[in-house]
């Protein structure tokens, strides 16, 4: 009996560390509501505006070659998805209405980044792209299903599949390092 006991205990101590990792990225399964449509527009703004200022400091701070290339995808990638994002815009005759609220405070991410270095950066940096691609993808699936705008729901659906794939990147750039 007192060896079931001390082999199931060790079963739980080894499944517990598993079972917590799983439920670490359980907030992106979350349901979010579609912004309005100026609010999303704001909201994609600042997702793009974010992943090339980061990526640039990542470039500069960095030596980590995993990390510069994600830096490096990001700012080729949210260059051209801005210049989507500004026609989308003009096509739904929509304005730009910032989002205090969202995405997560990312002038204040930025000016923590900007104090870091090394490793410490690296790691600060990998853990902001996984919050801020978590974010993203919970946005980016609302809106492309019930966002009212055709051309700005165009751009999230375009953004949605890309927004998954540097979800999995960042969530290995946080866990692989």
């Amino acid at each position: 009996m007192l060896i079931a006991r001390r082999a199931a205990l060790k079963f739980a101590l080894a499944v517990a560390p598993a079972a917590c990792a799983s439920t670490l990225f359980v907030s992106s399964a979350q349901a979010v509501d579609a912004l309005p449509d100026a609010r999303f527009v704001g909201w994609a703004q600042a997702i793009n505006e974010f992943e090339i200022a980061s990526g640039n400091l990542a470039l500069s701070k960095s030596t980590n070659e995993i990390v510069r290339g994600y830096a490096t995808r990001m700012i080729a990638e949210h260059t051209e998805a801005a210049s989507f994002l500004v026609r989308s815009r003009s096509e739904a005759g929509v304005s730009y209405a910032p989002d205090p609220a969202a995405p997560p405070n990312t002038q204040a991410i930025l000016q923590r980044l900007n104090g870091l270095q090394g490793a410490a950066f690296d790691t600060s940096y990998a853990n902001a792209q996984l919050g801020i691609q978590t974010d993203a993808e919970a946005q980016y699936g609302a809106y492309s299903q019930n966002g009212n705008s055709g051309p700005l729901r165009k751009y999230a659906q375009m953004m949605l599949p890309k927004s998954k794939e540097f979800l999995e990147y960042a969530k290995r750039m946080a866990g692989g390092r």
